[in-house]
């Protein structure tokens, strides 16, 4: 079976890299490694991505100190505290199984894993028996330091929902230098980073956003997943405050003069601030990322 989905293929056969892509794709084995189990285990956050009971997709992170995502055998991983209330993919991980894609980012080292599979409730939180497990190169990763946690939050869980971006979230998409989006497929889902200059995500109107897609490594499961269904989550941190924007809608490729763009119609807004108790420092950002259009 090829490890690429119908849209990945024909976007990469569109591209001319179907086969540089090839080794990179057979690399999206199941099996958890030492060397990734470590990196999990080492890590305080993890983004997660899923569609919610009305089949919207989200994109949401979890948090807690590190050793909260474990390996617990060859091809499962345990995540300590499952999805917060507030959180709208709260209850999306049901005993019958929830297809979910996961990534674990290092902003201090700039390394990032994905890990896809299905979900189940457990004692601690949730299970995932993993399907893909792989990893990307940094480009386009900021890098940061982890200053230490925030235990307090006194205002953490007060969500704010909407159907369009406000005043103050326009502002916090234009300045964003990272973001992670969530996307699904018949055999699953999936979540990805894209980063750049602040600048690099256009708000063309409070329900309506775009981006270009930089060149990477040839994959594009991301916009493949995109071709055969538009749902989407995107997720904003704010990493010095640790306020979240998600934002669930539409999203689609359009090919013109600058290049592969994906567009993005807001349906659904949730903010919370001081959802993550982490507090990061301004980036370094990547030598990868190219001058804002």
């Amino acid at each position: 079976m090829d490890p690429y989905s119908s849209g990945s293929l024909a976007l990469q056969d569109r591209s001319g890299v179907r086969d540089p892509a090839a080794p990179t794709g057979r690399s999206r084995m199941p099996g958890i490694s030492v060397v990734t189990a470590a990196f999990l285990e080492a890590q305080p956050m993890l983004v997660i991505g899923a569609a919610d009971s009305a089949g919207r997709v989200w994109s949401s992170l979890l948090t807690g100190p590190p050793g909260f995502v474990r390996a617990t055998g060859p091809a499962t991983v345990s995540v300590a505290g499952g999805i917060p209330a507030h959180d709208p993919l709260a209850g999306a991980v049901t005993p019958g199984g929830t297809p979910v894609g996961t990534l674990a980012l290092d902003p201090r080292t700039r390394r990032r894993l994905r890990l896809n599979g299905v979900a189940a409730p457990s004692a601690r939180g949730f299970t995932i028996a993993a399907e893909q497990v792989f990893s990307n190169c940094p480009k386009y990763l900021q890098k940061r330091e982890w200053y230490g946690s925030d235990p307090a939050r006194p205002e953490a869980g007060a969500a704010r929902h909407g159907e369009a971006l406000g005043p103050d979230q326009v502002r916090r998409v234009r300045t964003a230098d990272t973001f992670f989006v969530a996307t699904v497929a018949p055999d699953g889902a999936d979540v990805s980073h894209r980063g750049g200059t602040p600048g690099f995500v256009r708000v063309d109107s409070p329900r309506e956003l775009s981006w270009r897609d930089y060149p990477g490594n040839g994959m594009f499961l991301t916009l493949g997943n995109l071709e055969a269904d538009g749902r989407a989550g995107l997720l904003f941190p704010d990493w010095e405050t640790g306020t979240t924007l998600q934002l669930s809608g539409l999203a689609h490729t359009e090919y013109g003069p600058e290049g592969r763009v994906t567009r993005f119609r807001v349906e659904r807004t949730v903010e919370i601030p001081a959802a993550s108790p982490l507090r990061w420092s301004p980036p370094e950002y990547s030598p990868s990322n190219p001058a804002p259009a």
